[in-house]
């Protein structure tokens, strides 16, 4: 194809197929088109730009967190008699009884310990509170961490609690040890060493949250590390 001896080129010009004259870009031997040349440098732009923009969203989503949300605030129990359950939660937990809003029209008390709140409700009716004696790992409950589980077995058995003890090992050979019992209304709670084995991310989908100025579990941190953000919550 003949190409004109004056032309208006947007795109860089490749000088091994064009020469300058008085007059312009002059054309020597061209291998291939002025519109295949266009087609392949704006193909590459548009890959280039494409490159760019990927690495900002991942670098925004590094920066960011799906969720504006920063810990687990506190757990909420209905009761039947709020007097024996802050009785329990405070000699056998170790929770520290709180100040609650006056503006709830309902009688309840708040505990604090451990970075995280027990919220106690009195129950209007005692049937909705259902209570049972039977200890099922299974069944729902709120564990504890412990750094001791010997000196807390003593004490449930020097406090006349009633509980349940496991061990449960993994394949790679690290047990962790678990102790089940109920709080006065039934509601299951567990002690454990469960940070024996490290949090290990089961998939790039989402982000773990480790804030700096609270205890944190251990975690298996992988190559990229990129499913791990620390953070000031």
């Amino acid at each position: 194809m003949q190409l004109p001896t004056r032309c208006h080129i947007f795109i860089k010009p490749c000088y091994k197929c064009f020469t300058v004259g008085p007059l312009g870009f002059k054309p020597i031997k061209a291998s291939i088109s002025l519109y295949s040349f266009s087609f392949k440098f704006q193909e590459k732009r548009r890959e280039e730009m494409e490159d760019i923009r990927e690495k900002e969203r991942e670098k925004k989503s590094e920066e960011d967190h799906p969720l504006p949300l920063m810990a687990l605030n506190h757990v909420s129990r209905l009761c039947r008699t709020v007097e024996k359950s802050i009785e329990f939660y405070t000699n056998v937990l170790g929770f520290v009884l709180i100040n609650r809003p006056q503006a709830f029209h309902f009688d309840g008390a708040w505990l604090f310990n451990y970075g995280v709140g027990i919220h106690l409700v009195q129950s209007k009716d005692e049937e909705r509170v259902s209570h049972t004696d039977h200890l099922d790992p299974m069944d729902n409950h709120v564990s504890f961490q412990c750094e001791d589980m010997n000196a807390m077995e003593k004490m449930l058995k020097e406090m006349n609690v009633k509980y349940l003890k496991r061990t449960v090992e993994d394949e790679g050979g690290i047990s962790i040890d678990q102790l089940f019992f109920k709080d006065p209304d039934g509601f299951m709670i567990e002690i454990c060493n469960c940070e024996n084995l490290k949090l290990v991310p089961a998939g790039s989908l989402g982000r773990i949250r480790l804030p700096l100025d609270r205890h944190n579990p251990p975690v298996e941190l992988g190559k990229d590390n990129n499913n791990i953000v620390h953070c000031k919550c």
